[in-house]
């Protein structure tokens, strides 16, 4: 008995000696341990033992050397970098054609804690503010180079807390708080992918089976604050998913949404920025003038969202690193909340998918977006078309705008000649659907350079 705790005092000192080399050694000591509670050599109970204290071991090592607390298990630092030409272009006599050089900028870091917690922060590059707003734009980290080389502006895009108390095979949740990413999986006809909601947010997945998973994202938002009323607007939203594997060339997903905003009729320009167009506006001169003065919202939004996608995958094609995608996907939204003008549906194709070094694809898809489907504050900022005449979906204003009430084609080409940078052009063909005119289809394209770090 004292030889055999005697070899096993000398055996975890080993061991945790190992551990304490680095990451390499730490699974190669587990493996050790594995090993030697299959032969006999150690029991389950000493076998725990050894990783419990190894896991202390490390723990006070790396607080030691990051000069982070003993309950912070690890910070990662990750961002990009998009440099962009961005060009709109109009037969109209009297539109002007933009020609913008821009970036965007994301850094951020995220902190994994004991107990099943993860706080994350990240900052993003935007424009200067104006109209009274910190920054003009809750969907884009786009930032121009202009004003003889001024300085730019820097803001908050993520802060949030996660804690993810069950953790299993079958069974994973999450209950998200602050100023985070997405919870929800839309195509940009529903949300502008650089949108980062705040509130709160939980997360459900449960393992049917090796082929099939079920996911629920739900999520409480706050659109915005108002000193003098009680009822500020509000986003809600549910949606259950069905992601599956039927083989290892062919996957799906299917998702049902309810989306809701409350309190729509105080999102005004005087308290939202206002970036997007399309939604009907009251005329608040009706009866009194013959000059229209588009104001308010006219109708209230909760859409049902149902999204499909298709996903088959060669073994290999010509010029391209890797079993080779080919995803169909398609979206369909109807807003009841609005009697007319309150549908909308995108379908696309995507042949391979860039990212990784020798990847590259390329996506055709077709919107049509009806003005009043869902709020036009939340929509893809990118895709737009030239409003010649006031009329109610362009707030009666004249000029380009994107949003909602629109339709028409986008196509990208991407390749990644290494594994953090990606190039890219994409291509924009756009018009609206009401106050349409001979020049109101509008093209609008983007070449991008996209450096991960």
């Amino acid at each position: 008995m004292k030889k055999h705790t005697r070899f096993t005092t000398i055996l975890g000192t080993t061991v945790l000696s190992l551990i304490g080399a680095g990451t390499a050694s730490a699974q190669s000591s587990d493996a050790l341990i594995d090993k030697l509670v299959e032969k006999g050599i150690l029991s389950v109970k000493e076998a725990n033992d050894l990783r419990e204290e190894s896991d202390k071991g490390f723990q006070q090592s790396y607080s030691v050397k990051s000069g982070m607390p003993e309950w912070v298990n690890s910070l990662k630092f990750n961002g990009d970098l998009r440099l962009r030409y961005d060009g709109i272009y109009n037969d109209e006599p009297s539109f002007v054609d933009r020609h913008r050089y821009r970036y965007r900028l994301r850094f951020g870091a995220t902190a994994i804690l004991h107990d099943h917690f993860e706080a994350g922060l990240r900052v993003i590059s935007g424009e200067n503010g104006r109209g009274g707003f910190t920054s003009d734009d809750p969907i884009s980290g786009n930032a121009s180079f202009e004003d003889n080389g001024s300085k730019k502006v820097i803001g908050l895009d993520l802060g949030y807390l996660k804690w993810s108390p069950i953790y299993t095979p079958d069974w994973t949740t999450s209950f998200t708080g602050g100023k985070m990413e997405n919870p929800f999986v839309f195509s940009d006809m529903v949300f502008d992918p650089d949108y980062t909601p705040e509130g709160l947010a939980q997360q459900i997945s449960y393992t049917i089976s090796e082929r099939h998973a079920a996911k629920l994202n739900l999520g409480q938002f706050i659109l915005d604050e108002l000193s003098g009323s009680s009822h500020d607007p509000f986003l809600l939203g549910a949606q259950l998913r069905l992601e599956s594997a039927w083989s290892p060339q062919w996957q799906s997903s299917f998702g049902i949404s309810a989306l809701m905003i409350s309190g729509s009729e105080n999102l005004v320009t005087a308290s939202v920025p206002d970036q997007n167009k399309g939604n009907t506006r009251v005329d608040t001169n009706a009866g009194t003038t013959n000059r229209p003065s588009y104001g308010p919202l006219a109708n209230r939004f909760n859409p049902v969202v149902v999204d499909a996608a298709l996903i088959y995958s060669l073994e290999q094609f010509p010029f391209y690193s890797g079993a080779f995608p080919i995803r169909l996907a398609a979206d369909y939204a109807n807003n009841p909340a609005a009697h007319d003008n309150n549908q909308a549906f995108s379908a696309g194709i995507v042949f391979g998918k860039s990212g990784k070094k020798g990847t590259w694809d390329l996506t055709c898809n077709y919107k049509y977006l009806e003005s009043d489907f869902w709020f036009e504050e939340l929509v893809d900022s990118d895709t737009g078309a030239f409003y010649k005449t006031g009329i109610p979906q362009s707030g009666g204003g004249t000029g380009y705008g994107a949003g909602t009430n629109l339709r028409g084609h986008y196509m990208r080409a991407a390749y990644s000649p290494y594994d953090s940078l990606t190039l890219s052009a994409t291509y924009f063909l756009f018009d609206v659907i009401q106050g349409r005119t001979k020049n109101s289809e509008t093209g609008r394209l983007q070449i991008d350079a996209s450096l991960k770090f």
